[in-house]
Protein backbone atom coordinates (compact mmCIF):
# COMPACT_ATOMS: atom_id res chain seq x y z
CA UNK A 1 0.00 0.00 0.00
CA UNK A 2 2.79 2.49 0.49
CA UNK A 3 3.69 2.05 -2.91
CA UNK A 4 0.25 3.67 -3.80
CA UNK A 5 0.41 6.49 -1.12
CA UNK A 6 3.64 7.37 -3.30
CA UNK A 7 2.53 7.64 -6.06
CA UNK A 8 -0.71 9.47 -5.05
CA UNK A 9 1.69 12.28 -3.55
CA UNK A 10 3.46 12.37 -7.03
CA UNK A 11 0.06 12.68 -8.55
CA UNK A 12 -1.28 15.58 -6.31
CA UNK A 13 2.02 17.36 -6.72
CA UNK A 14 1.93 17.33 -10.66
CA UNK A 15 -1.74 18.40 -10.97
CA UNK A 16 -0.85 21.48 -8.34
CA UNK A 17 2.38 22.18 -10.73
CA UNK A 18 -0.05 22.24 -13.91
CA UNK A 19 -2.64 24.40 -11.98
CA UNK A 20 -0.93 27.39 -11.38
CA UNK A 21 -0.46 29.60 -13.85
CA UNK A 22 3.19 30.68 -15.51
CA UNK A 23 4.63 33.75 -14.00
CA UNK A 24 6.89 33.98 -16.85
CA UNK A 25 5.66 36.84 -18.90
CA UNK A 26 7.97 35.52 -22.08
CA UNK A 27 5.53 32.49 -23.15
CA UNK A 28 2.56 33.54 -22.86
CA UNK A 29 3.37 37.23 -24.71
CA UNK A 30 3.34 36.86 -28.43
CA UNK A 31 6.51 36.67 -30.06
CA UNK A 32 7.49 39.38 -32.75
CA UNK A 33 9.99 39.56 -35.50
CA UNK A 34 13.11 41.11 -34.62
CA UNK A 35 14.55 42.51 -38.10
CA UNK A 36 18.27 42.33 -37.92
CA UNK A 37 20.69 45.03 -37.18
CA UNK A 38 23.01 46.76 -39.82
CA UNK A 39 25.92 44.50 -38.81
CA UNK A 40 24.07 41.53 -39.23
CA UNK A 41 22.63 42.20 -42.99
CA UNK A 42 26.31 42.97 -43.95
CA UNK A 43 27.36 39.74 -42.29
CA UNK A 44 24.85 38.23 -44.08
CA UNK A 45 25.69 39.39 -46.98
CA UNK A 46 29.26 39.07 -47.13
CA UNK A 47 28.24 35.05 -46.39
CA UNK A 48 26.50 34.79 -49.35
CA UNK A 49 28.88 36.82 -51.49
CA UNK A 50 31.25 33.84 -50.48
CA UNK A 51 29.19 31.07 -51.12
CA UNK A 52 28.43 32.35 -54.68
CA UNK A 53 32.05 32.93 -55.51
CA UNK A 54 33.20 29.46 -54.18
CA UNK A 55 30.52 27.90 -55.88
CA UNK A 56 31.67 30.01 -59.38
CA UNK A 57 34.95 28.88 -58.50
CA UNK A 58 33.97 25.34 -58.09
CA UNK A 59 32.55 24.95 -61.25
CA UNK A 60 34.69 26.37 -63.13
CA UNK A 61 37.09 24.35 -61.68
CA UNK A 62 35.31 21.00 -62.64
CA UNK A 63 34.66 22.27 -66.07
CA UNK A 64 38.57 23.17 -66.96
CA UNK A 65 39.33 20.08 -65.38
CA UNK A 66 36.64 17.80 -67.69
CA UNK A 67 37.99 20.06 -70.81
CA UNK A 68 41.89 18.81 -70.07
CA UNK A 69 40.35 15.20 -69.62
CA UNK A 70 38.46 15.27 -72.59
CA UNK A 71 41.92 16.76 -74.79
CA UNK A 72 44.07 13.77 -73.62
CA UNK A 73 41.12 11.41 -74.40
CA UNK A 74 41.16 12.64 -77.97
CA UNK A 75 44.71 13.21 -78.61
CA UNK A 76 45.44 10.09 -77.09
CA UNK A 77 42.76 8.95 -79.40
CA UNK A 78 44.45 10.00 -82.73
CA UNK A 79 47.94 8.41 -81.64
CA UNK A 80 46.40 4.99 -81.41
CA UNK A 81 44.37 6.16 -84.90
CA UNK A 82 47.99 6.87 -86.67
CA UNK A 83 50.02 4.41 -84.77
CA UNK A 84 47.60 1.08 -84.90
CA UNK A 85 48.87 -1.47 -86.45
CA UNK A 86 45.82 -1.55 -89.49
CA UNK A 87 46.45 1.84 -90.42
CA UNK A 88 49.95 1.21 -91.34
CA UNK A 89 49.25 -1.96 -93.43
CA UNK A 90 52.14 -3.86 -91.99
CA UNK A 91 49.41 -6.02 -89.83
CA UNK A 92 49.68 -9.81 -90.40
CA UNK A 93 46.75 -12.08 -91.01
CA UNK A 94 48.09 -13.48 -87.28
CA UNK A 95 47.67 -10.31 -85.97
CA UNK A 96 44.13 -9.64 -86.77
CA UNK A 97 43.23 -12.65 -84.68
CA UNK A 98 45.11 -11.00 -81.75
CA UNK A 99 42.84 -8.54 -79.91
CA UNK A 100 46.19 -7.30 -77.80
CA UNK A 101 48.08 -6.45 -80.56
CA UNK A 102 45.36 -4.81 -82.25
CA UNK A 103 45.08 -2.47 -79.30
CA UNK A 104 48.95 -2.05 -78.74
CA UNK A 105 49.61 -4.17 -75.46
CA UNK A 106 51.97 -6.98 -76.81
CA UNK A 107 53.91 -6.76 -79.93
CA UNK A 108 52.85 -8.14 -83.04
CA UNK A 109 54.76 -12.03 -83.14
CA UNK A 110 54.82 -13.14 -86.75
CA UNK A 111 53.69 -16.61 -87.33
CA UNK A 112 56.12 -18.28 -89.24
CA UNK A 113 59.53 -16.84 -89.68
CA UNK A 114 59.58 -15.55 -93.60
CA UNK A 115 57.44 -12.43 -92.03
CA UNK A 116 59.90 -11.77 -89.41
CA UNK A 117 62.53 -11.41 -92.26
CA UNK A 118 60.82 -9.20 -94.37
CA UNK A 119 60.07 -6.96 -92.11
CA UNK A 120 63.79 -6.98 -90.70
CA UNK A 121 65.34 -6.41 -94.85
CA UNK A 122 65.05 -2.40 -95.23
CA UNK A 123 63.48 -1.73 -99.31
CA UNK A 124 65.64 -0.99 -102.04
Amino acid sequence: MALFSMTSERLTRLRRRQATPVADATLQAPHHHVHPGARELRSQGIHRLQVGIFGLAAMLLLVSLASVIMDRVQTADQGVVVSGPSATGTASPAAANDPLADLGVAPEVPVNGDSANKQAKPAH
